[in-house]
């Protein structure tokens, strides 16, 4: 149940210097993925302000330099999600240089893209978007719980009670569908973050799943225009439908919020929308522990063991 101190002044066109407000981050250290970029990168720009260090790890480490340049308290390093072998180097690096981690903010993602498969030939967006958190995560543990009191904030979408992991072909090998795959792992990012709670809640650390809302962002690369008009997400000379999208700072603001409102104390594993935790997870908690089981196997990275 969502206590009364979960129901903010906030809504959906709030902005990440409404919910910061008041917050000092001096002194805490948060990842972000995808943090050069659209809602990341007004995610990166929010903690930094707020006197976060923001440590950036991209698969384009000289574009996040770029997009970066002449913001104080950033660093950039080199991921790639799709690649274990990368998030695990990444990692180790972290974990040489910090011994405490306060926020980790998973917004890097792909959608809708052509079928690509990765690594050992996995789909890319289940992989992506939920694979390469998940071993970051885990792999990020020691740092994670060396906090005291550190938070995982999961980028998902709207969901929807349609939404399934196909658990007999998670990987899409006997038919892709684009769409279906996008939200399976979407639908991952909020199981995920369900479980990692409960895994975390003796060792201070909290998740949460949070829907940033529509945002126009590079995460619509893949799709071509004709399908945004006939969607009815823009018209034909590429203007966005009016009152549809929110800014980037207003999409971000929700998992600014989540990473680090003192009123979210003592709460963890919820579903967010527009700086509010939804009644009533959406999600099953066996499928839950289902998934983190699957992905374990699949990664070979279990912070359980």
């Amino acid at each position: 149940m969502t206590s009364d101190t979960t129901h903010t002044m906030f809504g959906a066109h709030r902005t990440t210097g409404d919910v910061l407000a008041g917050i000092d981050l001096t002194g805490r250290t948060a990842v972000v993925t995808g943090g050069y970029s659209g809602l990341g990168l007004a995610t990166t720009l929010a903690l930094t302000r707020a006197g976060a260090r923001v440590v950036v790890p991209a698969r384009r480490p000289e574009a996040a330099r770029q997009a970066l340049a002449g913001v104080a308290g950033v660093e950039v390093d080199q991921l790639d999600l799709a690649d274990l072998t990368s998030v695990r180097a990444f990692a180790e690096r972290f974990l040489h240089s910090d011994s405490a981690l306060d926020i980790l903010i998973a917004s890097a993602g792909i959608m809708a893209c052509a079928e690509t498969r990765v690594g050992p030939g996995w789909e890319a967006q289940f992989a992506t978007n939920h694979l390469g958190h998940y071993a970051l995560v885990n792999l990020l543990w020691p740092a994670l719980t060396a906090s005291g009191s550190a938070r995982v904030v999961s980028v998902t979408s709207g969901h929807n009670p349609t939404w399934r992991i196909r658990w007999d072909d998670v990987q899409f090998e006997q038919g892709y569908d684009k769409w279906e795959a996008y939200t399976q792992s979407k639908l991952a990012n909020i199981l995920f973050a369900r479980h990692l709670d409960l895994l975390g809640r003796p060792h201070g650390v909290r998740a949460f799943s949070v829907n940033p809302g529509w945002i126009r962002t590079p995460l619509q690369r893949h799709l071509p225009v004709e399908e945004m008009v006939a969607a009815g997400w823009i018209d034909a000379d590429g203007t966005p439908t009016p009152g549809l999208f929110k800014t980037a700072d207003q999409g971000a603001a929700t998992q600014v919020w989540a990473a680090t409102s003192p009123h979210l104390d003592g709460n963890g594993g919820d579903y967010c929308v527009d700086c509010r935790i939804v009644d009533g997870n959406p999600t099953d908690s066996s499928e839950a522990a289902r998934l983190w089981a699957l992905s374990a196997d699949l990664t070979g990275v279990d912070l359980t063991h």
